[in-house]
C-alpha cells in the first residue's frame, strides 16, 4: 500500500502534518504517551504536535519515522515545512498564534505587533536595523501587517492586550505616527474586537517588571507561553511555567486601568500627540 503523499507547504502545514502524525500513530496502535516515551517527551507534547500547536523538528521527525515505519515521510515534510518568513526565534510562536483561539499579551515597551500600524512598524524596524536597505524594512513590515489579518475574523482569536503606559508615552516614529497608532488600538477596542487595558505608571511595582509576556490558548491543546528578548524567543509548554505566567497576567489585569478607563486614556494620549504634531510641524 503506498504511503501518504508529501504535504503542500502552502496549506496549513503544521495542522496537516499533525493530522498525518495522529493517523500514523493510531495505525501503529500507540498512545501519545507511548510514542513520546522513546523521544523523551511527554504525551501532551505529542498531542501538541498532532494539534498543530507545536512545530515538528527534524530530530523528532527522524525518530518518529523509525518508530512508526513511515519511510521518511515526517523527516521530508518537516524539513520542507520548516521554511518560514519569520525569524527562527519567533517562527514557532507565530505559527501557534495563527491557530490560537485566545491570546493574552502584556507589552512593556511598545505596541504589540498584531496591533501596529504600518508607520509604527516601519519606525520600529528602522530603529532595530538602522543601516538596512528599504526593501528589507518593507518586507519586514509587510510580514508583520499580514499577521494582523488574524483580527479580520470578528471574534477569533480573543485578544486581550495590556499595554504598559511606557508604550503610550514613547513617541515611536514621532507624534503623528503615535497619534495614528494609538487611535488604531482604541478603534479596535471601541469596536469590541479586542480588550485593551493600560497599566499606568502609578500602579508601581507589578508582576511582570522583568519583561513582556504572551499566552496562547487552543481548542484542542494545552496553552502555551512565549517570552522573548532581542533576537531571542522561547515557546514554553511546561504546565507549571504556563500556570505561573497565567497568574502574572491575572495580576496585571487587576493592577491595570479598567477597559473603559484605558480606552479613555488611549484616546486622550492620541489626541495630545495629534495636537502636538499640529503645533510643532
Amino acid at each position: 500500500m503506498p504511503g501518504p503523499k508529501d504535504l503542500d507547504p502552502s496549506s496549513s502545514p503544521r495542522a496537516l502534518l499533525g493530522a498525518e502524525l495522529r493517523h500514523a500513530r493510531e495505525k501503529k496502535g500507540l498512545s501519545q504517551a507511548e510514542l513520546g516515551e522513546p523521544l523523551f517527551v511527554s504525551g501532551s507534547f505529542i498531542g501538541q504536535l498532532e494539534a498543530g500547536t507545536r512545530r515538528l523538528h527534524l530530530e523528532y521527525a527522524v525518530q518518529i519515522d523509525e518508530i512508526l515505519g513511515t519511510n521518511g515521510f515526517f523527516a521530508r515534510n518537516c524539513t520542507a515545512l520548516a521554511k518560514s518568513k519569520y525569524p527562527d526565534h519567533f517562527a514557532e510562536a507565530a505559527e501557534a498564534e495563527a491557530i490560537a483561539t485566545g491570546i493574552r499579551q502584556y507589552a512593556q515597551l511598545l505596541i504589540p505587533g498584531l496591533l501596529q500600524t504600518k508607520a509604527y512598524a516601519e519606525a520600529v524596524f528602522r530603529a532595530y536595523r538602522p543601516t538596512a536597505p528599504d526593501s528589507e524594512i518593507d518586507e519586514l513590515v509587510t510580514t508583520r501587517l499580514e499577521r494582523a489579518h488574524l483580527l479580520d475574523d470578528p471574534t477569533t482569536p480573543l485578544l486581550w492586550a495590556i499595554l504598559d503606559e511606557a508604550a503610550l508615552r514613547r513617541a515611536v516614529g514621532g507624534k503623528a505616527v503615535m497619534a495614528e497608532a494609538l487611535r488604531h488600538v482604541a478603534d479596535l477596542a471601541r469596536r469590541h474586537r479586542i480588550i485593551a487595558q493600560v497599566l499606568p505608571f502609578d500602579a508601581g511595582a507589578h508582576a511582570a517588571m522583568e519583561g513582556s509576556l504572551k499566552l496562547m490558548e487552543f481548542d484542542d491543546a494545552p496553552p502555551l507561553s512565549f517570552v522573548d528578548a532581542p533576537d531571542m524567543g522561547k515557546l514554553l509548554d511546561d504546565p507549571a511555567t504556563v500556570a505561573r505566567h497565567t497568574l502574572m497576567f491575572s495580576l496585571l489585569q487587576a493592577a491595570a486601568l479598567s477597559p473603559q478607563d484605558s480606552l479613555a486614556l488611549l484616546e486622550s494620549v492620541a489626541q495630545d500627540y495629534g495636537h502636538g504634531d499640529e503645533h510643532h510641524p
